[in-house]
């Protein structure tokens, strides 16, 4: 008889504890002139995205070729972020009408699957699920 309230209290507790949705989750790599790189960064991130890295370079064409093509400014930023996928949809569509509408905004951007992340309080923190996250800090 204690044995079975044991489990039967092991499996309300076990049940009762709040589940976490399955949002995979993608490694967005958007490409544009450095000079925008903070406004597609505040951009993306409107989107739940709660990791971003920004990385600078330069164009690799050679400077003649660049200059007939009108791509005189080689300066790049590489933005990687992490996105859950249910918001990905989403976000390439509103970068793609930002690539064609915004002056000296041109870009490019796509998406790398990810395969696991190791530690419930990371997946939760990257998938923006704050409550979770509170929960885990208490």
């Amino acid at each position: 008889m204690e044995i079975e309230k044991k489990i039967r209290n092991k499996v309300l507790r076990t049940n009762s504890r709040a589940k976490v949705s399955m949002n995979r989750l993608k490694i967005l790599i958007t490409v544009v002139g450095r000079a925008k790189a903070d406004f597609y960064m505040d951009h993306i991130q409107s989107f739940g995205v709660n990791m971003q890295m920004v990385l600078f370079g330069q164009g690799t064409a050679p400077r003649e070729i660049a200059t007939a093509m009108g791509l005189a400014d080689s300066d790049r930023a590489v933005i990687i972020s992490v996105i859950g996928e249910n918001q990905l949809a989403a976000a390439l569509d509103s970068l793609a009408e930002k690539f064609n509408t915004i002056v000296g905004g041109k870009g490019i951007a796509y998406t790398i699957p990810m395969a696991s992340i190791i530690g419930k309080s990371i997946f939760n923190f990257l998938s923006d699920n704050r409550d979770a996250v509170r929960r885990n800090e208490k």
